[in-house]
């Protein structure tokens, strides 16, 4: 009976905290991904390898409330307790290999720009792509070569799972894989610094003894907000991501995590590693400059209906009981204040000509 409440509890816990994130990360890809889609200037490789990553990134979103239940045992079948653990495995594998061939395209993009168009990630991005879900799909699949499934015993991680394919996983491919992307987003911000270095250089030689320009400062505040925009995303997404990994390995191993703190740190790690592309988007406004557009075309018929209001009540509200003359208003909304008696002065024509 004990056993059983605690189960409750646990699966309203697991609800309750993956499935509106779940549902954050599914609707802000799809959002982002129509916004590339209908976005011609849009369409070059490095955004085609941006919108594959999206759409790994909705998958592993709608995978994202199944991953903690897979702590607990489950009394299932051979065929639907290899397909419940790899499928969410494989879409978290696709996921991370589809970012790590965004951050390598952007990475020689920026430090190769003369020589971008004759790489290979450029001319055979097709192939990247594929390699990026192909590659993944045939590793997840790698527990049905070795498995100690037993049909007396329920389904757990334990069986579908060996100890030497966690070790290979984690500390083979998932955290070198975050650290590579670590070290490519710090080659880019060091030639980003010397590139701001020697703009600021050319700057102080032409004008010397100036005052430092205004896209000088917009330049070195660009380049610092870079800096803590990389820094936040591996603090806050990636670090408790490699603490899950850790922790759930060390659960596996020696049963010496109770199954609250498992779940926590499971919806926490991956739901933090599955934000870094709806991060990556609002920094590149491009990809949501569609909605950006939209919204301001609703916002300014909105504001444009409202002073049309206006202007029709205000003339009545206004209106002058005795005859003078009435300041006329223009169709920019600026009145005409000379006096009732006076004679309108001799247009001048710098007027003629804004008017």
């Amino acid at each position: 009976m004990g056993n059983s409440l605690a189960g409750n509890n646990f699966q309203e816990l697991i609800f309750w905290l993956t499935r509106p994130l779940s549902a954050f990360i599914i609707l802000a890809n799809f959002f982002v991904i129509l916004g590339i889609i209908f976005n011609r200037k849009l369409h070059g490789a490095i955004n085609w390898f941006f919108l594959s990553l999206l759409f790994a990134d909705l998958l592993a979103g709608a995978a994202l409330p199944t991953v903690p239940q897979l702590a607990f045992e489950n009394q299932w079948g051979y065929h639907l307790c290899f397909f419940i653990h790899v499928a969410p495995n494989f879409l978290f594998l696709s996921f991370l290999a589809n970012l790590l061939v965004v951050h390598y395209a952007k990475y020689v993009c920026i430090i190769h720009p003369l020589h971008y168009h004759n790489s290979w990630v450029y001319r055979w991005a097709a192939f990247y792509i594929l390699l990026a879900w192909t590659a993944p799909l045939i590793f997840a699949c790698f527990p049905f070569i070795w498995n100690q499934w037993q049909p007396s015993l329920n389904c757990s991680s334990h069986l579908v799972f060996p100890m030497p394919y966690l070790y290979l996983e984690i500390y083979g491919l998932l955290i070198p894989a975050i650290l590579a992307m670590a070290f490519m987003c710090i080659r880019v911000l060091c030639v980003s610094r010397r590139q701001l270095k020697n703009i600021t250089r050319l700057f102080h030689s032409v004008n010397r003894g100036q005052a430092s320009s205004g896209l000088e400062q917009q330049l070195e505040l660009r380049n610092a907000k870079a800096i803590a925009g990389v820094s936040l995303i591996f603090l806050i997404c990636w670090v408790p991501y490699i603490a899950y990994l850790n922790i759930s390995l060390l659960a596996i191993k020696h049963d010496s995590v109770s199954s609250l703190t498992l779940i926590i740190v499971t919806c926490i790690g991956n739901g933090s590693a599955a934000v870094v592309p709806i991060f990556l988007s609002f920094i590149n406004q491009q990809y949501i400059q569609i909605w950006r557009d939209m919204a301001s075309k609703v916002w300014g018929s909105c504001c444009q209906g409202q002073s049309c209001r206006q202007k029709q009540v205000k003339p009545k509200a206004r209106m002058p009981q005795s005859k003078p003359r009435i300041p006329e208003t223009d169709p920019h909304g600026i009145q005409d204040e000379s006096l009732p008696g006076e004679e309108d002065p001799k247009p001048s024509p710098a007027t003629d000509e804004t008017g």
